[in-house]
């Protein structure tokens, strides 16, 4: 499978990941979010940053508790919950914002 951003043709496996998260540029998340209907703003960008750098460093996308108590520590405690990456990210954590920050599906999700 692949899907078309600015004119490139990307890639992905069966549900939309990217086939090489090299390939991923901010283009890719918003070209995504806008097909699901949402607007990336600032908080979306936070998450999908932490989530990145997470990966870069662990080679892994991290459990949600490991992913809100970093939130919690760079945006404040208030956001460092589930509740709050739900509301961004209707799909999850795992299934929607793993895919708009161009990683693999992380091992565990079915």
């Amino acid at each position: 499978m692949s899907i078309e951003i600015n004119g490139k043709t990307l890639q992905t496996d069966e549900e939309g990941y990217l086939s090489d998260i090299r390939e991923w540029d901010p283009a890719v998340a918003e070209s995504m979010a806008e097909r699901d209907g949402i607007q990336l703003t600032e908080e979306h960008w936070t998450v999908l940053n932490i989530l990145r750098d997470y990966y870069n460093e662990y080679q892994s996308a991290p459990a949600i508790r490991v992913l809100n108590k970093t939130i919690g520590k760079q945006v404040g405690k208030e956001k460092g919950n589930s509740d709050y990456v739900y509301s961004l990210f209707p799909e999850g954590p795992a299934v929607q914002a793993c895919k708009y920050a161009g990683l693999p599906k992380p091992t565990g999700c079915v």
